[in-house]
């Protein structure tokens, strides 16, 4: 087998994920790996393709977004179309991040507050009978 093919085994071994999610984004078409009978060989292009993947997940863009801008990989103009979509989405993305981060740190500060008037009023209850 050539060394630019890679058995199920070995891209679970080596991308962390599982032979099912390999499986999956194959059954979605995001990835088309090649058939030896029974066998899945993984291409170049595969492993391209799942490092994208992953990449996407992380950044919260859900399957079918990350197969539209994968499917723009062959519009032959350069990818430029994919490049452009891409960023456009990925401009949305971060905006969401960004306002979820800003509501993260507004209940944190939040929480933090409530809790330190919990701790306050604990020592003050504390203060007065402390035999409990």
């Amino acid at each position: 087998m050539p060394d630019s093919l890679m058995t199920i085994r070995e891209m679970v071994e080596t991308y962390g994920v599982t032979a099912r999610t390999l499986r999956f984004y194959e059954a979605k078409e995001l990835l088309a790996p090649l058939r030896e009978g029974q066998k899945r060989l993984f291409t170049r292009r595969d492993r391209a393709r799942l490092k994208l993947i992953l990449q996407g997940k992380r950044f919260g863009f859900s399957l079918e977004e990350i197969r539209q801008l994968l499917d723009l990989y062959d519009m032959g103009d350069q990818q430029q179309t994919q490049l452009r979509a891409t960023c456009e989405l990925g401009q949305r993305h971060l905006a969401e991040l960004k306002a979820k981060r800003d509501e993260l740190d507004a209940a944190i500060a939040d929480l933090t507050e409530q809790l330190e008037w919990g701790a306050r009023k604990l020592a003050e209850l504390e203060s007065r009978n402390p035999s409990e």
